[in-house]
């Protein structure tokens, strides 16, 4: 159904396909074991660098694969299929950091901070939230003071994925807390020459564990002004312009999850037998697969859809705030329904480690979560859907 509204190049299938492979066959017999440890998997990200995962919307001059959102969104749901932890971090990389820096960055920037993250050299991060600052942004107690030629940045900032690992970091700060959300600005930090960064504790999570997430705190930490992204006051609309695209990366994420899900519940309810007839045959499986795969079409029809509004985008300048709020806001949910009717339809083997199952129930749950909670996208669309601002 939907190869008839998004009809597929030899482009996109050819990058699907070898996310794909890949995923399967590098990715998919160490999920368990990373997931297990929460180590960051490093080689198997080294190699989706290799093959353009990494930065796949940046041109070519700057690292990246050249391909469009369509290419990115399919690479990533393969991926997600096999691993969320793998994927999450794809997604950062692409969506929070590579295209803010493609849409508000200076040649310079791009040369500097974009090229080696886009080309899959280096690990790019996105730090927004702090402690006592999630979806109100407003709030955030962080400072960055303008002295010379250096912004001396001090606070703490929290929930960063790839923080502990990452080479360079979008950071968003407070640079004039009287005007609240538009006193807020963006820079970049090179993690390697920030006197004064330091990475906090790492976060115990439930899923998405070989994602590594972490606090980043900055203790008179000095970043020249020449890092700063945009200007100054710029932060919170550099920081939901780039939520936009990176809401269409979660609900690719939420998809693949929600995919690996179904196809572990159909294939088990064709096997398993009960009171002498395979489980599928019961109606009440029947109609959890049926639900379950409707959902599934309907949020890939949805992220589709966002995926060509932001391809709409590069020309017109439009914001896709609506169409990836939806595409996250439902993928995300889907997610979780299938997560939770595999681990139903699996029974007691779905709650073992045994299997994948009760993985997918794990990292199904932060995507209603992160880069905007299912609360905050039902507020954006309703208030778009009213005319409120």
């Amino acid at each position: 159904m939907s190869d008839a509204l998004f009809p597929l190049s030899n482009e996109h299938k050819m990058i699907r396909d070898a996310a794909r492979d890949f995923a399967k066959n590098e990715i998919a017999p160490i999920a368990a074991q990373f997931d297990e440890s929460g180590e960051f998997p490093y080689e198997t990200i080294k190699k989706m660098g290799e093959m353009g995962f990494m930065g796949i919307e940046v041109p070519e001059q700057y690292g990246g694969a050249g391909m469009d959102t369509l290419s990115y969104v399919l690479a990533l749901e393969e991926i997600c299929k096999v691993d969320a932890s793998h994927g999450v971090i794809m997604s950062v990389n692409n969506s929070l950091y590579c295209h803010g820096i493609m849409k508000f960055g200076t040649e310079e920037q791009k040369q500097k901070f974009l090229k080696p993250v886009a080309s899959g050299k280096a690990i790019g991060a996105y730090s927004l939230t702090e402690p006592m600052s999630g979806s109100d942004a407003g709030t955030m107690k962080s400072r960055a003071v303008r002295d010379g030629d250096f912004y001396v940045l001090n606070g703490r900032k929290s929930w960063v994925t790839s923080g502990p690992i990452a080479d360079y970091i979008v950071v968003f700060t407070m640079t004039d807390p009287a005007k609240k959300q538009k006193g807020i600005s963006a820079f970049l930090m090179d993690t390697k020459n920030a006197p004064g960064f330091v990475r906090g504790k790492k976060e115990p999570k439930l899923g998405i564990r070989a994602s590594a997430t972490s606090e980043i705190i900055f203790e008179n930490c000095r970043v020249p002004a020449a890092n700063r992204l945009g200007e100054e006051g710029d932060g919170f609309k550099i920081a939901m312009t780039v939520l936009d695209a990176g809401r269409i990366g979660i609900g690719s994420q939420a998809l693949g999850i929600a995919e690996a899900a179904y196809e572990a519940s159909v294939a088990y309810a064709r096997e398993r037998e009960a009171f002498g007839q395979k489980i599928g045959e019961f109606q009440g499986t029947g109609f959890k697969i049926a639900d379950m795969k409707t959902r599934i079409e309907a949020a890939r029809l949805l992220i589709y859809n966002a995926a060509a509004a932001k391809e709409r985008s590069k020309a017109t300048g439009e914001r896709y705030t609506l169409q990836s709020s939806m595409a996250k806001l439902f993928a995300s949910e889907t997610a979780m329904f299938c997560a939770h009717a595999a681990v139903q339809i699996h029974g007691g083997m779905g709650y073992s480690k045994e299997l994948p199952v009760e993985r997918f129930f794990r990292d199904a749950k932060i995507t209603e979560i992160y880069e905007g909670t299912s609360e905050i996208q039902r507020h954006v669309i309703s208030r778009a859907e009213l005319g409120l601002k």
